[in-house]
């Protein structure tokens, strides 16, 4: 179930935030073996190709909410961008500021419940 609410092309996003992009590609790339590996993996104990294929109803439920997270995804990186720019350019308490932070915070709460038992 977990891997199925993966998508390495939105954690790729995530990976732009990393200031040291050869580090940042580096830890990506051992994440991403990983991730296969452990593909690999459940294909060998279970004989299924699709995930979730015993557990159609929670295929679809998970599936169903990607048009919502994948956009919410999107912005939490581009509001992180945006704080961290800021963050350099602004005093403490500037209002701009605090509503980027806060919009992150809405995020995380909406893909914490989006993802549920994983976010």
């Amino acid at each position: 179930m977990v891997l199925s609410k993966t998508d390495l092309g939105i954690a790729a996003r995530y990976v732009e935030l990393v200031e040291d992009k050869r580090l940042g590609r580096r830890i990506f790339a051992l994440i991403e073996a990983e991730w296969q590996r452990t593909q690999e993996a459940l294909l060998l104990i279970t004989g299924e190709t699709d995930r979730l294929a015993a557990n159609p109803a929670l295929a679809r439920s998970i599936e169903h909410r990607f048009p919502y997270l994948d956009p919410l995804n999107h912005l939490q990186v581009e509001l992180m961008r945006r704080y961290r720019l800021a963050a350099t350019q602004s005093t403490p308490n500037d209002e701009g500021l605090e509503r980027v932070k806060r919009g992150i915070h809405l995020s995380i709460n909406g893909l914490a419940a989006g993802l549920r038992n994983t976010g």
